[in-house]
């Protein structure tokens, strides 16, 4: 391989350029943001908060009008002088809001509207003072005519100055949701500034380690074929102690559980009436520790191939597959039954085991066959669903990965097909192994 000069200076440059052009975008973002925060901040929160008063206040002087209303109708058998609790209510919660409102009133809002606002409550207040001294005093009559004459225009005053309040802050945010427009408009503008400079960048930098990356396709197809050998190998590997493990849990920690059962048995029919309740749950619990064992020793490793072959093994897992999960599983076979290697019939088990755990896993099919051919020169497995199929995956999960590891350590093929109606098809073809004993299928 030529030796040619590194592109790293190359590229380092670029990123410099790169990080510079995001510094200056960044700095001119924030300073857009900065200012919309501001004006959200002293503007649109506020006139909010003090629109939210001013309507407090606006409800305040509507209950001031009702009740007015009802003391010059006389519509209820009360002298004026029972008014005074409500409107000490009102004049309460009033004064509380036009101290919150003073705080929270825009920046820009005239000085005078708000004099005018809190001289014309002080008025109004006095009036109505007036009126519950002449209620006091026996003078119902007068006090109703100054209710009607004076109190009722001066609270008419009041809500059209109040009105006024919120047309104005309604002018204002109006005002800031234009400049908030504005400052979005340029942003948006500076993005697509900035995007169409990095869109350059981007392009002169991948133009020039394009030619640069061909030189190293041929090392990655040779350190892609390392990494099959060494999955392969990790595959053995993991067969290897899998099954050891498998053995020692199957043979070592099941005849200690199956002893340690036996001896609780032998004790239970000795042992005193108050103890026999607590042996039965031990043994119940020894039990299930061992039934636990067995199906964990089962898991790593079907111990069944070695005891029945993949023939026995495969008729024995369909259907215990079969009604734990209630799919309909259609198990057919053809061809001379012979004995297969137990290599690959360990891995052609595993390859079983994983296509059904796909159609269970991800195909939604309620049903599945599995086929079985006995060839002169190979032996087919089958296993295909009426689910998504495969086209529907961005990409290959482990499972299918391993599917075709272990096919490779097969010498064989494993294929991953859509069925023209629906659903999914893995279909696996390793050499025939020749053997003695074979027989045929009826």
């Amino acid at each position: 391989m030529d030796h040619q000069r590194s592109p790293t200076p190359r590229l380092l440059a670029g990123l410099a350029i790169t990080l510079t052009a995001v510094a200056v975008y960044a700095g001119f973002t924030i300073v857009q943001l900065q200012g919309l925060e501001e004006i959200q901040s002293r503007t649109i929160d506020r006139n909010r908060i003090d629109s939210l008063l001013l309507l407090r206040i606006q409800n305040n002087l509507n209950s001031m009008a009702l009740a007015m209303r009802d003391m010059v109708d006389a519509s209820e058998p009360y002298s004026l002088a029972a008014w005074q609790g409500p409107f000490k209510r009102i004049r309460t919660d009033l004064a509380d809001a036009l101290s919150q409102e003073e705080h929270s009133a825009p920046e820009g809002r005239d000085p005078e509207q708000r004099r005018y606002l809190t001289v014309s409550v002080s008025h109004f207040w006095d009036a109505l003072d007036r009126v519950f001294e002449q209620a006091r005093a026996g003078q119902e009559n007068e006090a109703r005519a100054l209710v009607r004459l004076s109190l009722q225009a001066r609270q008419e005053s009041l809500a059209t100055a109040v009105a006024r309040l919120l047309v104005g802050n309604n002018e204002t945010e109006k005002a800031a949701a234009e400049r908030t427009r504005q400052i979005y408009a340029r942003v948006t503008r500076n993005v697509y500034i900035f995007l169409g400079a990095m869109l350059v960048l981007i392009v002169a930098t991948s133009l020039y380690i394009l030619q640069y990356n061909r030189r190293l396709f041929s090392e990655v197809a040779a350190l892609a074929q390392s990494r099959s050998d060494l999955a392969q190998q990790l595959i053995s590997m993991q067969e290897n102690t899998l099954r050891s493990i498998s053995r020692e849990l199957h043979d070592e920690f099941g005849q200690i559980l199956t002893a340690v059962g036996a001896m609780l048995h032998r004790t239970e029919g000795h042992a005193p009436a108050g103890l026999r309740a607590d042996l039965r749950e031990v043994q119940e619990i020894v039990q299930s520790t061992l039934e636990k064992v067995r199906s964990l020793s089962h898991a790593l490793h079907p111990v069944i191939l070695d005891e029945v072959g993949f023939e026995g093994a495969v008729e024995t897992y369909l259907p215990l597959l079969e009604q734990r999960t209630q799919i309909a599983i259609r198990y057919e076979k053809t061809g001379m039954i012979r004995e297969l290697d137990h290599t690959v019939a360990i891995h052609l088990y595993r390859v079983l085991q994983e296509a059904l755990n796909n159609v269970v896993r991800h195909s939604g099919s309620p049903r599945a066959a599995v086929r079985l051919q006995y060839l002169p020169a190979s032996v087919v497995l089958e296993v295909e669903d009426e689910g998504v199929g495969f086209g529907t995956r961005e990409q290959p999960g482990l499972g299918l990965v391993s599917m075709r590891e272990r096919g490779e350590l097969m010498k064989g093929k494993v294929e991953f097909l859509d069925c023209a109606g629906g659903g999914a098809l893995v279909r696996v073809t390793v050499p025939s192994i020749p053997c003695e004993e074979s027989q045929a299928i009826g």
